[in-house]
């Protein structure tokens, strides 16, 4: 019996048939009828997919079963040391190094004392023009979750 693909594997070949079937994210994400960041994180390995969705998506890319049932897996969520020193995925950091201490300072002043969900969660990006240059816009949108004791 063959073990069942890691979802890291099974990342690297749905990358790879993306990029030589010349399909976008956004493209995938609109097939599937899915969010186009959660979309993308569930192809990378952060979220399961159902069976249909696993189906639909490796259909569409031109991948065989043993992708499929690794979509279809729980993750073990979280990101390689190696890929957080990524240029891009840093900036995050840094960025919530700097302001987050200010962020929880604000929320609690404005909601109370609690957290944001990052599982009941939602997150976009978009583009803005601007003269400067274009400016990335993430919106993190998660529901304020009270300590209740």
């Amino acid at each position: 019996m063959e073990p069942v693909m890691s979802k890291s594997e099974a990342a690297g070949l749905i990358i790879a048939a993306r990029t030589r079937r010349g399909l976008t994210w956004a493209g995938i994400a609109e097939e599937l009828g899915t969010p186009l960041v959660w979309t993308t994180a569930a192809l990378l390995g952060q979220h399961p997919l159902t069976r249909e969705q696993a189906d639909r998506v490796c259909a569409l890319l031109g991948l065989d079963e043993p992708v499929a049932e690794s979509l279809t897996l729980q993750p073990s969520r979280g990101t390689d040391p190696a890929v957080m020193a990524d240029p891009t995925i840093y900036r995050f950091t840094e960025a919530l190094s700097v302001y987050g201490p200010a962020l929880k300072e604000l929320i609690h002043e404005e909601f109370g004392d609690g957290i944001m969900s990052a599982i009941n969660f939602r997150v976009d990006i978009a583009r803005r023009p601007s003269p400067d240059g274009d400016r990335v816009v993430v919106t993190f949108d998660g529901k304020f979750l009270d300590y209740k004791w």
